[in-house]
């Protein structure tokens, strides 16, 4: 079998707001989670508890996205700073002619 190779480069990966993002998933997995509570013993009676918790499920593992894009956007940051205090060093070390 033949091995695939790409035809064109990948594109560049898209930046945004992600910690919005991130939060935003969050809360909206606890909304339908509080929403879904009250009607607990319908989902028991029909089979469907599974919804409930995966709810439940997604609101927690968005903690842990919030934790991690939080870190991730904090380490973006300081590396941007940290190569632009670099350059500055080098520009006003550069001889003048």
């Amino acid at each position: 079998m033949a091995k695939w190779t790409p035809k064109h480069e990948a594109p560049e990966p898209l930046e945004g707001p992600v910690v919005a993002t991130i939060t935003g998933g969050t809360i909206v997995w606890f909304v339908l989670f509080l929403v879904q509570l009250p009607f607990y013993g319908w989902f028991d009676e029909h089979g469907h508890t599974w919804w409930v918790w995966t709810c439940l499920a997604g609101g927690g593992l968005g903690f842990i996205g919030i934790w991690y894009v939080r870190r991730r956007d904090a380490a973006i940051r300081r590396t941007q700073a940290e190569e632009a205090d670099a350059e500055a060093g080098r520009a006003s070390s550069a001889p003048t002619d």
